[in-house]
């Protein structure tokens, strides 16, 4: 089918998810075989990943030329009184919001307590590396810039009281730092955890217990997401051609997204979205069925590789809440919301709602009733990304693309008995 109407372009490449791949699974062999399971060996491993990525990023793809960075290699930079007044605009707006962010850090309690103290050791550590480097960093790139002006610049502008400050690129500025400063905690503090789930296995217990080795690859599959997720929200520059283009303007997505993620977490343990009271996992559903049992395992490792390969697509670029280029390679070739999908399915695999200990009816109609929402949630989710995303006509190409290509909207067809749909092919960039 992609021959006669070709899939459009991706904006990320399909090697830079894979050199990345590389890189931490090289770090996760030298550290399982030297014991590396402490949570500096976690970040090490993120920059095992991140590193290559950005080698091959500037070496091989030369994203760096991309028009979207707004860079211009043409001409020589510009000359440093043309700019030096923007940069320092933009440093103040800069250096504002990183103060308010650390107010944001300091006020909110979760930030200083369990995982998160490990997250902000790291976070104050890197604050005056932040502050040493960004002074050089705007001053080269604002001569390089075809439009230095940016919202940083506008805060700045504004917080200096120099002339009528764009409102806009101001809101905008905001949201994208709300994004990056909310995840970024939030993904440093999870590194430790998910990379000790993979570096405390013992090798004779993988090799010689299916169960033991089905949990091992799930759990090697959480932290490939989490470590590249973490890379994305660290590596927002236009360099890399990794900034945010814009973040997510409706409450709607902002609800719909916090309210998976702590501490507005509505799914944890004894929220009003967890469906887990009275039920098991699989393993224990299956214990006497030799057969199922890792039948349904490789399933569920299936899904959580999926979900995975769905954010290593983004290679630099994953995050939430924001446009930072359209994907159309990897998973999403066959579903706008591969993560989405496996994510939700996994979970009615790996503790089905509808078995209960209890044997209870109400806890059977109740947990599933629940997860259903859940997954009503994740349909939420993805029509507010699709609401905002919509507004760059590469999304709408690749979404129109998708509705006749997709295996679900074809499949969806056919059920309905309507016939194959043959639209003009969308040109690939």
């Amino acid at each position: 089918m992609e021959q006669s109407d070709p899939r459009p372009r991706s904006a990320v490449s399909g090697a830079v998810g894979l050199i990345g791949l590389a890189g931490l699974f090289a770090w996760v062999l030298i550290a399982r075989q030297y014991g590396i399971a402490g949570p500096y060996g976690g970040l090490l491993g993120v920059a095992a990943c991140g590193v290559p990525m950005v080698l091959w990023s500037l070496l091989a793809d030369r994203v760096h030329r991309n028009p979207t960075t707004g860079l211009d290699w043409s001409r020589p930079p510009k000359p440093w009184r043309e700019t030096i007044d923007i940069s320092l605009s933009k440093l103040a707006g800069l250096w504002t919001t990183w103060g308010a962010i650390a107010i944001f850090y300091c006020i909110g309690r979760w930030y200083w307590s369990g995982q998160y103290l490990f997250a902000m050791g790291v976070l104050g550590s890197a604050v005056p590396i932040l502050l040493a480097l960004s002074i050089p960093y705007v001053l080269w790139i604002d001569r390089r810039l075809t439009e230095p002006r940016d919202g940083a610049f506008a805060f700045g502008q504004m917080l200096l009281g120099q002339g009528n400050a764009d409102r806009e690129a101001i809101r905008e500025h905001v949201r994208s730092w709300a994004v990056k400063a909310f995840f970024t905690a939030f993904m440093i503090s999870i590194v430790p955890g998910n990379w000790a789930d993979v570096i405390g296995w013992r090798t004779q217990d993988i090799l010689s217990d299916p169960l033991a080795l089905i949990r091992f690859l799930i759990a090697l599959m959480f932290l490939i997401d989490v470590s590249f997720a973490t890379i994305g929200y660290l590596l927002t520059c236009k360099p890399l051609d990794a900034h945010i283009r814009s973040a997510n303007p409706h409450a709607a997505g902002w609800t719909a997204a916090l309210i998976c993620y702590p501490p507005f977490v509505l799914m944890g343990d004894g929220g009003p979205l967890d469906y887990h009271p009275g039920t098991r996992d699989w393993s224990f559903w299956l214990s006497d069925h030799p057969i199922l049992l890792p039948l349904v395992g490789a399933m569920l490792v299936a899904l959580t590789a999926t979900y995975a390969w769905a954010t290593v697509a983004f290679g630099l670029r994953f995050s939430n809440l924001t446009h930072r280029g359209i994907l159309t390679h990897g998973p999403y070739r066959w579903t706008k919301h591969p993560a989405y999908l496996s994510k939700n399915v996994f979970w009615w695999i790996a503790t089905p709602p509808f078995l209960v200990t209890s044997g209870n009816l109400t806890d059977i109609v109740r947990n599933t009733a629940i997860l259903a929402v859940v997954s009503g949630v994740y349909y939420w989710r993805a029509r507010t990304e699709e609401r905002h995303l919509g507004a760059d006509p590469a999304y709408r190409d690749y979404a129109a693309w998708m509705e006749r290509n997709g295996p679900i909207p074809r499949a969806l067809r056919w059920l309905k008995g309507e016939p194959r749909r043959v639209e003009a092919a969308v040109p690939a960039e």
